[in-house]
């Protein structure tokens, strides 16, 4: 039961938290990693599994509230497709080790960010 339990949890806490705008893909990540036991390159997978329904609410939710820039959609949508296609190129091209710390200082300064971060 605890097998099944924890992360159960796990991923509701951390969907609420990206609901609030707070960061839960990286959160998961971290946990996974950090505290589940799960390999970093299954839980770059599931984190980018997770990102999916994810997205995909928060855009029904901005569509709904009619908080989307479609223009400035069109435009940005064609060159994110082409950055994340060159990013994972290059991701499939350097060797893991390599980026393996950068990758992990990101993530914590990007933590700490968000900590700091104040409301307006």
């Amino acid at each position: 039961m605890k097998e099944i339990l924890l992360p159960l949890l796990v991923g509701c806490g951390t969907g609420i938290l990206s609901a609030w705008g707070v960061g839960g893909g990286t959160l998961l990540l971290l946990i996974m990693t950090l505290f589940l036991g799960v390999d970093p390159a299954t839980a770059r997978s599931v984190n980018l599994l997770y990102f999916l329904p994810t997205a995909a609410m928060g855009l029904i939710t901005h569509r709904k509230n009619g908080l989307l820039d479609k223009p400035l959609l069109t435009a940005a949508v064609p060159w994110g497709l082409a950055a994340a296609a060159v990013g994972a190129w290059l991701a499939t091209a350097v060797d893991s080790d390599l980026i393996r710390r950068p990758f992990g200082a990101f993530l914590l300064v990007t933590g700490v960010m968000m900590l700091a971060r104040k409301e307006d």
